[in-house]
């Protein structure tokens, strides 16, 4: 017997999708919890056709919403990464395109009180503990998610939304160094928000311009990219658990040649990325304006305040302020922000599939 239907919003948060809970909505038990999740989206299946799965990373994402306990902030934002064809659900990473979606989720289902004009919105992410404010109009006090702001890699418009996140208490270079040499090749670890690894897409035979389904069809680039990020794992401290952790990603990066600062090919960790995450762009971008680096070796007009990054569905601008400390010391990150859009696309009752025989999580 199918378990009874549970409410949910499926919502676009930049260029990603999937579904919003509110975290009373959902059993507190984890097992439980995961095991409704998958079934819910439809996984373990290549097409999820038995959920609301879109049979892609991008599109097979959870968020999970309350009001804070913590005085800094107005709402707990945790991100679940479900697998498409495994039986894992990932709290690895947040979700910095899906966070887009949290602010206005938030306000719309009242736990908390919307303002007219422009709400700040704290919202603090309970995977990695840091806060980010997020801007959200609200006209009249009632959330709209129509406006004229486009966004690259996202068809039509919607109502803006903009992304400020202040500095963070972690090291932006994890390992202490600015660039170095792991798995035979010269990289750069970064963390401004995503644990990215960043490598010259001609170090691996790259032009930088191959789509993600060729990418995806290069065995050797893959195997390469699978023993990095093993091996960077372990140099930033990371537990690298392959089925259950989506982090540290791995970014090929190049000249830019649509007119950006730099371009980018995210595989997260696997699957090549249509686009970037917001807080992986937030973390090449971070790089890409300290020299030494191997982004700062491909960018251009290193010294703008904005960086575009390029992806192969369009760019994504980031707002970096950077402040340089001691000789002896690296650079810190003090600010960075960006602008995305989010839409509401189905509020109701969600049907979950009736449990599989032998499911795990």
């Amino acid at each position: 017997m199918s378990a009874a239907p549970v409410r949910c919003a499926v919502m676009r948060g930049g260029t990603s999708k999937g579904l919003v809970f509110v975290a009373d909505d959902l059993p507190m038990d984890r097992s439980a919890r995961d095991d409704l999740l998958l079934r819910l989206m439809g996984s373990p299946d290549p097409r999820q056709i038995d959920g609301l799965g879109g049979a892609h990373p991008l599109t097979s994402k959870v968020a999970i919403v309350s009001a804070s306990t913590d005085d800094g902030a107005d709402v707990d934002y945790l991100f679940l990464q479900v697998q498409v064809q495994e039986s894992v659900v990932s709290a690895s990473q947040t979700c910095g395109n899906m966070l887009a979606a949290v602010a206005p989720f938030a306000l719309g289902r009242g736990l908390l009180a919307a303002r007219d004009g422009v709400s700040p919105v704290r919202v603090r992410m309970l995977n990695t503990g840091t806060v980010a404010t997020v801007h959200v109009t609200t006209p009249a006090g009632v959330v709209t998610y129509e406006g004229d702001a486009r966004m690259s890699g996202v068809p039509g418009t919607a109502a803006p939304v903009t992304i400020s996140m202040d500095e963070s208490a972690d090291a932006l270079f994890p390992t202490g160094r600015l660039r170095e040499e792991l798995a035979g090749l010269d990289v750069t670890c970064v963390d401004n928000g995503m644990p990215s690894v960043l490598v010259r897409a001609d170090a691996l035979g790259c032009t930088g311009q191959e789509s993600p389904v060729e990418l995806e069809a290069m065995p050797d680039v893959v195997r390469r990219v699978r023993d990095l990020r093993a091996e960077a794992a372990r140099a930033m401290g990371l537990d690298l658990e392959l089925q259950a952790s989506t982090v540290p990603k791995i970014v090929l990066v190049s000249s830019p040649y649509g007119g950006g600062a730099i371009a980018t090919r995210s595989f997260i960790p696997v699957r090549v990325h249509e686009a970037i995450g917001v807080l992986g762009a937030a973390s090449v971008a971070a790089a890409a304006v300290v020299p030494g680096t191997v982004a700062h070796d491909v960018v251009v007009a290193p010294t703008d305040d904005v960086i575009r990054v390029e992806h192969p569905s369009g760019f994504l601008d980031v707002s970096i302020v950077l402040l340089d400390g001691p000789p002896d010391r690296l650079p810190a990150v003090t600010g960075t922000s960006v602008v995305r859009t989010a839409r509401l696309l189905m509020d109701g009752l969600a049907h979950p599939a009736p449990p599989r025989d032998q499911l795990t999580t």
